[in-house]
Formats: C-alpha cells, structure tokens, sequence
C-alpha cells in the first residue's frame, strides 16, 4: 500500500522545525546466497527477424530462427535456442526455425518436442540435420492447439515456403529459396 508506506516512511516532525528532523534507517542485508558457482554463460548467436502487429499495440506475432552452428555446438546452447522458442509458442508467437548448419547433427525442432511434451510422425525414425519447419499456437475456445510443418532441407535442393502466421487466421508465404537467391545476388555470392 503506497499512502501506508509514505505515512511510515515520511520524517516525522520533533517540534524543532525541519532542520532538525531527521530519518532513521534500518540497515538489512540479504542473506548468503545457497549456490555460488562460476559458470559460462553462452553467448547467443541470434539471427532471427521478428514480425510485430502495430495496430494491436506492437506484439510480436512472429518470428524467424535462423539456426547458427553455436546454437547446436553444446547441450546448454541447445537448451537455450529451444526455451526461447517454447517461450515464443507459448505466447502464440508463430515460429519458422530454419536449420542449415551442415556441421552438427543436431535437430533442434526434435528437442522442442521433446520440452514440450510432443512427438513430429515426419521425425521418425531418425530425425534430419537440415530442415525448416513452421510452428504456431491457437487457440479454440478454451482449448489450445500447436500446428507445425516440417521439411527436410538437402544441399543444392530448392528452399521450401513457409507459412509465417501473423493471426489465427492471416499468414504470409515466407518464401525460403526467393530469400536465399536474392541475399546471394545482394551479396555477390555466386
């Protein structure tokens, strides 16, 4: 309660005017804490593009996880990489994960799954190590539903489109291969 802690908090008046008021103040400090470890705390390569609805005060409504090889190199970047997209899922944030790394066989869609207590039929029986699938949360009345496709991706094959979801019911084709090609000609990549 604010007006009871202004009250208890403001210097009381001993008779002697205000310049010889004063406040008293307890000392506290915080207990020892449990756990003090040192531990290396990963840095995060993020390259991700984030689509925001203006007209619904600025939310996030999507968003685009380019996978990078420090996302997959250890377990607690992994760990990291598929919280951050529950978390995005869990706040209906639809989200396309586009993994390319060639060098770890990782499947970071799988382990996303697997946080989230699901099972992809098109991961069995080995899950893919390039692949780009497209994640969404709805909601139907009181019930909630999570929707994905996935494609295996192969080098030298065309990139998929991707349904990016901007509501329950509008999306934009997230033209994956038109993206790769024009990067590669403003670039200069042959």
């Amino acid at each position: 309660d604010i007006a009871t802690f202004r009250e208890e908090n403001e210097p009381k008046s001993n008779g002697l005017g205000d310049e010889h008021a004063g406040v008293a103040t307890a000392v506290w400090a915080p207990p020892r804490p449990t756990l003090s470890v040192l531990t290396d705390l990963p840095t995060e390569d993020v390259y991700e593009v984030q689509v925001f609805d203006a007209k619904r005060g600025c939310r996030l409504v999507a968003a685009v996880e380019i996978v990078s090889p420090a996302n997959k190199d250890r377990p607690e970047h992994r760990r990291a990489f598929v919280a951050k997209c529950a978390a995005l899922l869990q706040n209906r944030v639809s989200v396309a994960i586009v993994d390319l790394v060639t060098t770890r066989n990782f499947n970071l869609y799988g382990e996303l799954l697997e946080l989230i207590g699901e099972r992809d039929p098109s991961l069995a029986p080995a899950p893919p190590a390039l692949y780009a699938v497209a994640c969404r949360s709805t909601r139907q009345g009181t019930t909630g539903r999570r929707e994905a496709g996935m494609h295996t991706l192969a080098v030298g094959q065309p990139l998929p489109t991707l349904p990016l979801w901007l509501s329950e019911d509008l999306l934009v084709p997230l033209d994956l291969n038109d993206s790769y090609e024009m990067t590669c000609r403003l670039l200069r990549i042959p």
